[in-house]
């Protein structure tokens, strides 16, 4: 087993990556803006950047960085490599939550009504999967109780289509499964972002948990981890960055499953010291992609969730042939 800390130079890589996409997110679109736009508030373009593209960015950084960190975690905990919120449900439960409430146009009455199902349908999947997966879990059960949730959140959403009670209530809950950061506002980020920090801070305190559990559950018993807590914080942390992300985004998948994978190898084999570079990875990528959708040339702007999938379904598939490799 490896266990180094982070090197400086990968925190101050992903640092100048992230500031640099900043700054870009706020000047690209399908309308350029110059930097006089950003000083002259009578200028057209001032509402743009302001009132859309800084909610947007900071969105993004924030759900970026609430995905990788439950990539990470998750991983670290099961000892899976193919763990992430997608992956084994959690957030198609989180998206369940949300899109019960677009059918019973909850929304009408509460702003909060959404939010609130998509951060149950998180927590609900998280414990639901560590109840399935059971103690002694490997990874074969780790899937198999993942592919469960799915099974179980696709067919109440499918539920939720077919029994629309009209048109926009359909294409209103298909638009939000496809996942976006498009038409944001800084309501959006006053919701998740707070939420999102407080699940970014419950997973920080499972770094020494995360490490123990290299050794096993016995291993990290004898080490005085208490894993009882350290599963419920797990579900809490994941469960609100993952459903405050789901809520104010829709579904972005991969992201949580990429970023670990991509990160690893500058950490060794210690769970606990990947958490933190995993969150400002994340961070950089949903903004990276975010900018692309941005630039694709189409009648309508491509979708992140789209977008995301189209980048980590064939990287989801190259790890499966690596591990299986492994396996044999």
């Amino acid at each position: 087993m490896t266990l180094k800390q982070p090197p400086a130079r990968l925190y101050a890589g992903l640092g100048i990556a992230l500031l640099i996409l900043f700054v870009a997110s706020l000047f690209v679109g399908r309308v350029w803006a110059p930097l006089s736009a950003f000083v002259d508030r009578g200028d057209p373009r001032w509402p743009i950047i302001f009132d859309l593209r800084l909610p947007r960015t900071i969105l993004g950084m924030a759900v970026g960085a609430a995905l990788g960190a439950s990539g990470a975690v998750m991983q670290g905990y099961t000892r899976n490599p193919l763990a992430a919120p997608d992956i084994l449900g959690v957030s198609s439960l989180a998206a369940l939550g949300a899109v019960i409430t677009l059918y019973f146009s909850m929304g009408e009455a509460s702003f909060w009504a959404l939010p609130i199902g998509a951060m149950i349908g998180a927590v609900a999947g998280v414990l639901l999967l560590l109840l399935l997966a059971g103690a002694a879990s490997s990874i074969v059960t780790f899937i198999l109780a993942g592919a469960i949730l799915q099974i179980i959140a696709s067919a109440g959403v499918s539920l939720a289509l077919s029994l629309a009670p009209n048109p926009w209530a359909v294409s209103e809950i298909i638009n939000w499964l496809l996942g976006s950061l498009a038409d944001r506002s800084i309501d959006e980020v006053r919701f998740a972002v707070p939420f999102i920090s407080l699940g970014l801070v419950l997973m920080l305190t499972l770094t020494r948990p995360l490490d123990a559990l290299t050794l096993g559950d016995v291993g990290a018993r004898s080490l005085g981890v208490d894993l009882n807590r350290a599963r419920l914080m797990l579900a809490l942390g994941v469960g609100l960055a993952v459903g405050a992300s789901t809520a104010v985004t829709g579904m972005i998948g991969f992201v949580g499953l990429m970023t670990p994978h991509l990160l690893r190898p500058f950490v060794g084999s210690r769970p606990g010291a990947l958490i933190l570079p995993s969150a400002i990875g994340g961070a950089v990528i949903v903004l990276a992609a975010d900018i692309v959708v941005r630039l694709i040339p189409a009648a309508a702007e491509v979708k992140l969730g789209v977008a995301m999938a189209a980048i980590g379904g064939p990287f989801f598939l190259a790890l499966l042939i690596r591990l299986r490799r492994r396996i044999a």
